[in-house]
């Protein structure tokens, strides 16, 4: 038995020894997430797996959303021949055909409900006037997600320029009452920027203006 015992300590420091030269870095706190992302324009042209899109398409969709409305609705485009045939052609082309993943942030600005205040009423169409704001919610989650993966990525605008919106939808196929708010190309960074210092005390107004 005390064979055993000494047999079982000399394990137990030798399994101690080896966690403590494979340990792995922390990691970063959300707050060293917001305090570093930074946008990312250029991109090495490797894939992104779909477990990582996934894992970022989660954190769009734990979004605030107002009365949970959920509008948001996202194209994810991995194809590299569709991603430069859609988004290939502008003056910021390569921003998109080196990333890795393109995703159209989209909302839904009808939705089937009832009236508030009336449980037991039928379901009518009604506008989701909150789309836009729940929309750039979910987006801003994306683009922490990303950096958070180890991945960079750039908000680039769609609505309300429509210019740029039908075009996307176009070639997309997006229903007429879905609008394309913003288009997020990802990927591996080619690039290492430092994140702008944006902290201005001068804008914060205690207790009133």
């Amino acid at each position: 038995m005390k064979r055993i015992l000494i047999l079982a300590a000399l394990l137990a420091s030798l399994g101690l020894t080896g966690c403590k030269t494979q340990e792995t870095p922390a990691a970063p706190s959300a707050l060293d997430v917001i305090m570093t992302r930074t946008s990312i324009r250029s991109f090495t042209g490797d894939p992104v797996s779909k477990e990582q899109l996934e894992t970022i398409l989660k954190a769009g969709m734990a979004a605030p959303t107002a009365m949970n409305g959920q509008p948001w609705r996202f194209v994810v485009v991995t194809d590299k021949d569709k991603i430069a045939e859609v988004f290939g052609n502008g003056p910021r082309s390569g921003l998109f055909t080196t990333a890795g993943a393109v995703i159209v942030v989209c909302g839904e600005t009808t939705a089937m409900r009832k009236p508030f205040g009336q449980p037991d009423a039928a379901e009518v169409e009604m506008p989701n006037m909150f789309w836009y704001e729940d929309c750039s919610a979910a987006t801003e989650n994306i683009l922490l997600a990303a950096h958070a993966l180890g991945l960079g990525a750039v908000w680039t605008a769609g609505y309300p320029a429509m210019e740029r919106i039908e075009p996307i939808s176009a070639a997309l196929g997006i229903p007429a009452k879905v609008v394309p708010l913003c288009v997020i190309p990802l990927g591996v960074p080619a690039e290492n920027p430092e994140p702008k210092d944006k902290w201005k005390p001068e804008n914060i107004h205690w207790e009133q203006w």
